[in-house]
């Protein structure tokens, strides 16, 4: 597959790099996991292929053969040789063909999905593309993806298959879930290092992601969150969806390509299907943050 244009961002992702924390080297993967599983069952993949990110549409690639692909995580269209295809509909391509996923009305990051993976060189394990750690292939104009063979011992997933794209989505698709909604999220480790009116605002006020935010992490802007204890607190390991807060008492929520570790208190950690639908909210998005049940 021969990229034609990237759009504003295009990266490959995988299930993500394990094992290398000690190097300084975090898991990274799809920032959004359960669009990524859903486009490897859609084609027949194993769990644990290579796609494409694709940040806001604008990607467009060429087949020099056959191929079964699939788009999804947000509402973009996919069209493959001027003729669009349905949501999350799974589809055949000829060789030669151009296929190129448009700017979507909700949500932020697309996976394209092949069978047979993209089957580029993994570094550490993983073909991740790792933004901050500056690891694995950097998706430009011209580059060639060779794909890898199918894997015959999964089906594809045929429960998604033609939906109408004028069909609005089921009521638990990941797509009628706003990305404006409330996060849930588990206090801790470090709620005790923040006062009680800190807490209180936390989970009771509506933030904002602003524009300096990114696939490491999202910025938000709220109510600061004052500390109850102002020591220095030694670097500690982080993991996705971790919500830190820097002196200025504005939290961060760290994404897939977050640091390995961090030198701020965390508050709460986001739940793994709120940490997938905050990687689908666009600068601007407002939501608040609640307490995960149990």
């Amino acid at each position: 597959m021969r990229i034609v244009r990237t759009g504003p961002l295009t990266v490959v992702k995988d299930a993500g790099r394990f094992g290398h924390t000690h190097l300084g080297v975090a898991p990274s993967g799809a920032v959004d996991r359960g669009a990524y599983g859903r486009a490897n069952a859609l084609v027949g993949n194993p769990p644990g292929a290579a796609v494409l990110e694709c940040t806001l549409g604008g990607l467009r690639v060429s087949f020099d053969s056959p191929a079964v692909i699939v788009l999804t995580g947000t509402d973009a269209v996919l069209v493959v040789d001027g003729v669009r295809t349905s949501l999350e509909e799974t589809v055949s391509v000829a060789a030669g063909a151009v296929v190129s996923v448009g700017m979507p009305k909700r949500g932020l990051r697309s996976y394209l999905a092949v069978r047979g993976g993209f089957d580029v060189p993994p570094v550490l394990g993983s073909r991740s593309t790792d933004r901050l750690a500056g690891i694995g292939l950097a998706v430009s104009v011209d580059a060639v993806l060779p794909i890898g063979s199918p894997s015959f011992d999964h089906e594809p997933d045929s429960a998604s298959l033609n939906s109408p794209l004028s069909r609005p989505p089921e009521a638990d698709s990941p797509l009628s879930r706003p990305p404006e909604g409330p996060l849930e999220v588990d206090l801790g480790p470090r709620d005790d290092w923040f006062t009680g009116e800190a807490i209180e605002a936390f989970l009771s006020s509506e933030f904002v992601i602003t524009p300096a935010s990114d696939s490491v992490g999202l910025r938000l802007d709220g109510p600061a969150l004052t500390r109850a204890i102002s020591d220095e607190l030694p670097s500690e390991g982080v993991v996705r969806g971790s919500v830190q807060v820097p002196p200025d008492g504005r939290p961060i929520i760290f994404q897939a390509d977050h640091p390995v570790t961090g030198g701020y208190p965390v508050i709460a950690v986001l739940t793994p299907e709120s940490a997938d639908r905050a990687a689908q909210a666009r600068p601007g998005a407002r939501f608040r943050f609640v307490r995960a049940p149990g």
